[in-house]
C-alpha cells in the first residue's frame, strides 16, 4: 500500500535544513518543544509490536503501519497528527499516504525513534 517517496533537501518547520520526504517533515526538537508547552499534538507509532516492547515516546498512539489505511477515519485532524517510526522511512511514507488522503495536519518525524532517544531522551534504549 505504502511507496517509497522522493527525497530532497528542504527546511523543515523548525527552520532547519535536512533531508526530507517529498511530505513534510519535524525535527525531534520541534516535537519537543510541542510537547513541552504543551500544545495540541498526537504522537502516532506506526512500529510493529516488538519495537515498542523496546521503547516508545510516551503517549504516543499505536497503530502499525499495515493497520493505518483501514484505520483512517479513526485519526485526529483538528492538530498536528506526527508519525513516527524506527529511523523515519516508513513514517515518511504513511505522513504522505494520510496527507494523500486530506489530512494537511500529518507530520513525519525526521530520524524516527532513534533520533528521539539521541537527540531528546538519551537514556531512552535504542535498537
Amino acid at each position: 500500500m505504502f511507496n517509497q517517496t522522493e527525497r530532497r533537501t528542504d527546511k523543515d518547520i523548525a527552520g532547519t535544513d535536512q533531508t526530507q520526504s517529498a511530505g513534510c517533515d519535524i525535527d525531534v526538537h520541534a516535537l519537543a518543544r510541542m510537547r513541552a508547552e504543551g500544545a495540541a499534538h498526537t504522537v502516532l507509532d506506526i512500529r510493529e509490536p516488538a519495537e515498542l516492547a523496546i521503547c516508545s515516546i510516551g503517549h504516543s498512539v499505536s497503530m502499525p503501519m499495515q493497520e493505518v489505511p483501514q484505520s483512517v477515519e479513526t485519526l485526529p485532524r483538528g492538530h498536528p497528527l506526527v508519525v513516527v517510526c524506527h529511523h523515519g522511512v516508513r513514517s515518511a511514507m504513511v505522513a504522505d499516504f494520510l496527507r494523500n488522503c486530506g489530512f494537511d495536519n500529518a507530520w513525519n518525524l525526521a530520524g524516527g525513534i532513534d533520533a528521539w532517544a539521541r537527540l531528546v531522551e538519551p537514556g531512552m534504549p535504542r535498537y
